[in-house]
């Protein structure tokens, strides 16, 4: 899924910032958007819509539809260990998402239509889907001839990679190390109330 709507809009109803220009006006304007809204507090939920707002604002961070936001609860829950955990890292081992990650793009929207558009190799094959999954000891790596463009010179500037991503800024790669911990991942959703969502 590309979202081409407005950003700082979506930013504002989930109260997480998905741009850096969204986390400008969110200082600003911290509220839901749209007039019903002034005065309302998101604490004052259902517990139903608690858990939709966990589970939008993890599905919006990652740029993904329901339907693969489902699968990938599907697959979550099907795999060993804990549900929460397991679906993190399935959601962080994307690839649009670790090239974010990796200081190689400024936003979800902006990986995307890099790798989209053919910008990203992995492992030295093209790859242009966004969703693909990357295991630890795979290399992504932004093409040669792509290395002149606007978004890739402009990377890496002020950016601090997790640690389970080795980054290489000389060469504009990335090794993804090892499948990341919760709590090495900087995405504001309760995980748990993502689960209740799903288990309904």
């Amino acid at each position: 899924m590309n979202y081409i709507g407005p950003k700082v809009r979506r930013s504002r109803r989930i109260g997480v910032a998905l741009t850096p220009k969204a986390a400008r006006v969110i200082q600003r304007k911290p509220g839901p958007p749209g007039e019903p809204a002034r005065g309302r507090s998101r604490r004052n939920l259902s517990n139903y819509g608690r858990q939709l707002l966990e589970k939008q604002r993890l599905r919006f961070y990652y740029n993904i539809s329901e339907r693969q936001m489902r699968n990938s609860f599907t697959r979550a829950a099907a795999i060993r260990g804990n549900t929460g955990e397991n679906l993190i890292q399935l959601l962080e081992s994307r690839l649009d998402a670790l090239l974010l990650r990796s200081g190689l793009a400024p936003t979800i929207y902006a990986a995307r239509q890099a790798v989209s558009h053919g910008h990203v190799e992995v492992n030295g094959g093209k790859v242009k889907s966004p969703s693909y999954r990357m295991v630890p000891g795979d290399i992504l790596k932004v093409r040669e001839k792509s290395r002149g463009l606007a978004l890739f010179r402009q990377a890496l500037s002020g950016t601090n990679p997790p640690s389970y991503l080795r980054v290489d800024p000389d060469a504009l790669s990335a090794t993804l190390a090892a499948l990341p911990g919760r709590e090495q991942v900087p995405v504001v959703s309760d995980l748990s109330l993502v689960i209740e969502f799903y288990s309904r």
